[in-house]
């Protein structure tokens, strides 16, 4: 058969990567696919010394590979979304298949890409967007098809696991750990979208629209990050039995589907709360599987790479197949989506709690906590207060709750922190068995 052409768009960490890869592994690609792949054309703006380009043709416009007749798949590696938006939609019109990497791109504007490639007969392949080199796409498009997903979570942001296991394992601060994480180059020097979980955000949507048929959802997840947790609620958390973790988990309910990131205290004993360092794990939960675990390196060249080249396969062995028989680009057909009004909000969310307090050392303070939970319907299951320290009128105190709405949690807390004998604010962390 003749060889596939393939140009790729941006040569940076990822772009490089496949690169190297294909180059390093073009024999055994090549009997895999059933076909030679050849990268025919390169956009990029500068070289890159990782990799060898000096016998392939690149040029400094990439839209000059969109628009190249010799180009018959697009690899978008540039990031962003508003010029990869209009990369990946002029390729889509001049009838080219498009694999990308980009997370926020299909988060943000996939409903889009998906219904332009569908009405022009291409695919759109994206499995290096979430998770790097896991193969979490093709897991929950594919591998689980027969299960209706109950609820998935996952460590999906290197660079927050990184930050919060140091905090736990080297006793830093989360601005040390931060710091840490830059220096070694696992975070940006603007880490916004990874510790505030944006960037998990973006990744939970699209598992989230796979796992549960409904068009993806960006605007609707609820999305809390890591800088507020203290080295305390980790000292905490292990003492109860538990490890913080910063989740993305997407929840199918009697009342609609939860979208949330946020920090998580989840029992030591489960498996993903070991996963440590910048590493990710995703847990799937279908009716007939039962529990699985997808683990490994969530970033890097080589390991996004990996992800790159296995959906450029899938596409090459797809090419001459009609576009009603190629695994749809959602997980379902389009007229088979759900509905975004599906989407619980976060008040309605049901969960455990776990809440520090610092309260006056006086008599009656917990009785007056306890009321206040108690009129809200909420138990409290667990209790630490340790003895003060010498000359200090406030004590911490710990508390787990039993499974609550998050409205009537929310407004426990504010009358707990309305009381003259505590110090605002009430520390709040969702916990979860993942059982």
């Amino acid at each position: 058969m003749p060889p596939v052409r393939i140009g790729i768009c941006g040569l940076g960490t990822v772009g490089s990567g496949t690169v190297n890869v294909m180059a390093r592994n073009c024999d055994e690609i090549a009997a895999r696919c059933g076909r030679r792949i050849d990268i025919v054309q390169i956009g990029a703006r500068r070289d890159n010394p990782n990799c060898d380009t000096s016998h392939l043709n690149v040029t400094r416009e990439i839209f000059d590979v969109a628009n190249n007749p010799d180009v018959d798949v697009v690899v978008e590696l540039i990031g962003g979304t508003t010029v990869a938006r209009e990369l990946v939609l002029t390729a889509i019109a001049n009838g080219k298949h498009v694999v990308t990497a980009n997370k926020a791109l299909i988060a943000e504007h996939g409903n889009e890409l998906f219904a332009a490639a569908a009405e022009q007969g291409v695919t759109i392949a994206y499995e290096a967007a979430v998770a790097g080199g896991i193969p979490i796409i093709k897991s929950l498009r594919e591998g689980l098809v027969g299960n209706r997903i109950q609820w998935l979570a996952g460590i999906i942001n290197g660079t927050g696991n990184y930050i919060l296991t140091e905090m736990r394992e080297k006793g830093r601060s989360f601005a040390e750990a931060l710091s840490q994480a830059q220096a070694l180059g696992y975070a940006e020097a603007d880490p916004t979208f990874d510790v505030e979980g944006i960037d998990a955000a973006h990744k939970l949507v699209i598992m989230a629209s796979l796992a549960f048929g409904m068009p993806l959802a960006f605007d609707k997840v609820y999305t809390e990050g890591i800088s507020g947790v203290a080295r305390e609620d980790i000292q905490y958390a292990d003492e109860l039995g538990y490890r913080i973790k910063h989740l993305g988990i997407a929840r199918r309910t009697e009342d609609g589907v939860e979208l949330r990131v946020h920090p998580t205290l989840i029992p030591q004993r489960r498996l993903i709360a070991n996963v440590n360092g910048v590493m990710n794990a995703v847990l799937v939960s279908g009716d007939a599987v039962g529990p699985t675990l997808y683990y490994g390196a969530g970033a890097g060249a080589e390991a996004t790479a990996s992800a790159v080249i296995a959906d450029i396969v899938d596409v090459a062995r797809t090419l001459n197949v009609r576009p009603d028989q190629r695994v749809p680009l959602a997980g379902v057909t389009q007229d088979s989506q759900g509905n975004l009004d599906d989407v619980l909000p976060m008040g309605d969310t049901v969960t455990s709690y776990y809440m520090r307090i610092f309260a006056h050392d006086k008599p009656g303070v917990m009785s007056q906590v306890a009321k206040i939970c108690s009129d809200q319907g909420i138990s409290i299951e667990a209790l630490i207060q340790h003895e003060p320290a010498e000359d200090e009128e406030l004590v911490p105190v710990v508390l787990l709750t039993s499974r609550a709405r998050e409205s009537q949690l929310q407004e426990a807390v504010n009358q707990i922190e309305a009381l003259s004998t505590i110090q605002a604010p009430v520390v709040r962390i969702r916990v979860e068995s993942l059982g």
